[in-house]
């Protein structure tokens, strides 16, 4: 008996968008319960609006079978993606995510950072692994995805159709031996899937039943869905040869167009399967698997048999598959060649499948990364709200026991009261003495002050290069910037700001030049009495003069100012 777990996928097509709902079998079986199927816009020129129209109909489908907030695994079509298989010698496990991104970077026709991509190995041998690679446009599959969810759904796994396919085929022909073909023929794309044990390669063919509707239209000058509705009713692939055409002429008509582009596509069939050989190692496909909606013409399974010369007969993914009895069997039945890719999408949420592509948007990793974070956020604003509570209990707790022992130091300080009168009174007659005495204690300082600093200034004088002539206080105003060089080449020396000490020297000539005053300089610069202010100045050397002048302002600090 199947659970009540509920799974959703979806597969969306070119002309028609698929919802099927399955439930997990408590042994790990698969219980198909509900399968809808909306029609697309089949005309090419309304492309531009197939976003939309999946989105619509993709709406009603979710209402429909109560599927809205459900978590849904969907296919995007083969031609919409960029699937590549790439032969790799074989590496240790560590290096096969760094080996395959520098193989994505090569093979992906787009810049790595503009797409979302997966890969997967594939089995082919001891001597070298292969590897097949998936990519997809990241606007196109934001696009897609935002069509889905917008539906009411909840974003699983993004698989490839031909990838779904496969694993379908693989859970319910297991015994399959030999080299199998799947021939998926889609409205704008024929699939081939070709499956030899535990090695798979596919390729994309641009062909599929909208080719056949353009030919028609063309040659009945008809539009797009006209010439889709007579495909419909009439269309046959002709058997050709001495089978007689039929009496009605169009309809014979619309019979030869399809068997010609059915041999166009059986070319195309022939071309791959001779690639798979030679250039995949691989055998010529024993048996034939027919699949998709343009499979559905009568006589391709006839016609296929007699231009492939094998056995040839319509893929059934739902053979392992039970139908619930919510649903028609036989009606199911004569679509199961069509659920493919909704069983293969079902299968990822109830085992481990032989390939497991996810082509994940880069919103859904994001808001998955995003809920990765919440519970420990909330667990981290759980204990923040624990301790601030222990805290307020704490802290109230403390503020009771605080007033308690307020109260009690109050009893006891009373008879203390007169006792602080009395000190605050001596307080206030030492304070008066204390301000009679400091403006004597800083003359006695200022006195001293002077002393102190012509004894650091000498002691800053080294050698016999540089001396000093003259001091003397300045308090013009001026900017602090050095003056420009006069007629007699001597700099003049600028007033600074607020009053300063001049000092007035000479320095005799030497190879260093005016760098003994620099360094003169700097050494008052290291004192704690004064700063060096800016202007001052010095003449410029010259062969006539043993000795040149300078000037240095200090600028004074008070005694107590550090």
């Amino acid at each position: 008996m199947a659970s009540s777990k509920r799974i959703f996928s979806l597969d969306l097509g070119t002309q028609t968008v698929g919802l099927a709902e399955f439930q997990a079998g408590k042994t790990g079986g698969l219980t198909l319960v509900a399968y809808r199927a909306s029609g697309l816009l089949a005309d090419p020129s309304a492309d531009g609006t197939r976003v939309r129209q999946t989105q619509m109909a993709l709406g009603e489908l979710v209402e429909g079978m109560r599927a809205r907030g459900a978590t849904v695994n969907y296919a995007i079509s083969a031609q919409s993606v960029f699937t590549r298989f790439v032969k790799l010698p074989v590496v240790g496990e560590e290096q096969v995510d760094q080996i395959v991104g520098f193989e994505a970077q090569q093979n992906v026709p787009f810049p790595i950072n503009e797409v979302v991509w997966d890969y997967q190995l594939v089995d082919a041998g001891s001597a070298e692994m292969e590897v097949v690679l998936a990519a997809v446009k990241s606007d196109l599959l934001e696009e897609i995805n935002g069509a889905v969810e917008s539906a009411g759904l909840r974003t699983g796994v993004v698989d490839v159709s031909p990838v779904a396919l496969y694993n379908a085929y693989r859970y319910n022909y297991s015994n399959e031996d030999g080299c199998v073909l799947l021939v998926d023929m889609g409205a704008r794309t024929t699939n081939l899937v070709f499956i030899e044990g535990r090695k798979v390669f596919s390729r994309s063919i641009p062909i599929g039943g909208a080719k056949i509707t353009e030919v028609i239209a063309k040659d009945f000058t008809e539009n797009f869905s006209e010439a889709e509705e007579r495909k419909k009713r009439d269309g046959f692939v002709s058997l050709g040869g001495a089978y007689a055409d039929p009496d009605d002429a169009d309809v014979a008509r619309v019979s030869k167009m399809i068997r010609n582009s059915m041999t166009r596509l059986h070319a195309e069939i022939g071309r791959s399967i001779s690639f798979y050989r030679s250039q995949q190692g691989g055998s010529a496909p024993g048996h034939v698997f027919l699949c998709g909606g343009s499979a559905s013409l009568p006589y391709m399974k006839e016609f296929f048999q007699e231009k492939l010369q094998v056995p040839v007969e319509y893929f059934n993914p739902l053979r392992n598959v039970a139908v619930g009895p919510g649903l028609n069997a036989e009606e199911i039945g004569r679509q199961a060649y069509m659920l493919g890719e909704v069983v293969g999408l079902a299968l990822r949420r109830i085992a481990s499948c032989p390939m497991e592509l996810d082509l994940e948007p880069p919103g859904v990793a994001r808001r998955k990364a995003v809920a990765r974070r919440v519970p420990p956020l909330v667990l981290a604003v759980l204990c923040v709200l624990m301790a601030l509570a222990a805290g307020w209990l704490y802290f109230e707790r403390a503020a009771a026991l605080a007033v308690e022992m307020a109260e009690k130091v109050d009893q006891q300080s009373l008879p203390l009261k007169d006792v602080e009168r009395k000190i605050a009174a001596a307080r206030k007659s030492s304070k008066a003495l204390e301000d009679g005495v400091v403006p004597l204690l800083r003359l006695a300082e200022e006195r001293e002050h002077w002393v102190r600093i012509i004894n650091d200034i000498n002691s800053r004088l080294t050698g016999d290069l540089v001396w000093l002539v003259g001091f003397r206080m300045e308090s013009g105003v001026a900017d602090a910037k050095p003056g420009r060089q006069g007629k007699s080449g001597k700099s003049a020396a600028k007033q600074v700001t607020v009053p300063h000490l001049l000092l007035s020297g000479l320095y005799l000539s030497n190879p260093a030049d005016a760098k003994v005053v620099d360094d003169f300089v700097g050494k008052l610069n290291e004192s704690g009495l004064y700063t060096v202010g800016d202007g001052g100045g010095r003449s410029v050397p010259n062969d006539t003069e043993w000795a040149h002048e300078f000037s240095v302002p200090l600028i004074l600090k008070k005694p107590d100012e550090k």
